[in-house]
């Protein structure tokens, strides 16, 4: 690694490092962002278990097995949006 090439990597750190001191983000935009991932999580979760809980009192028998069936799928589809939020983000 020769001097002009080490210095360029020092110059693009230092670059990035004054970028992220410019964007350093508020308490309450941290705060928001957690509560917005929060939400993304729980509400597919929530959803999942009123619509199974619905489809489990149509049937004639005592039954769970829509209710876990669709919270599983809220939980599946709750981390696909945390992840894709996330990812968007960067």
């Amino acid at each position: 690694m020769n001097d002009t090439q080490l210095k360029k990597q020092i110059e693009q750190q230092a670059k990035r490092i004054k970028k992220a001191e410019r964007e350093k983000s508020t308490l309450l935009a941290q705060t928001v962002y957690t509560g917005v991932l929060g939400l993304l999580l729980v509400l597919p979760i929530v959803a999942g278990a009123y619509i199974g809980n619905w489809l489990d009192s149509l049937m004639d028998y005592y039954s769970i097995r829509w209710t876990m069936g669709m919270i599983m799928l809220g939980v599946i589809i709750g981390a696909i949006n945390v992840y894709l939020f996330i990812m968007e983000r960067e």
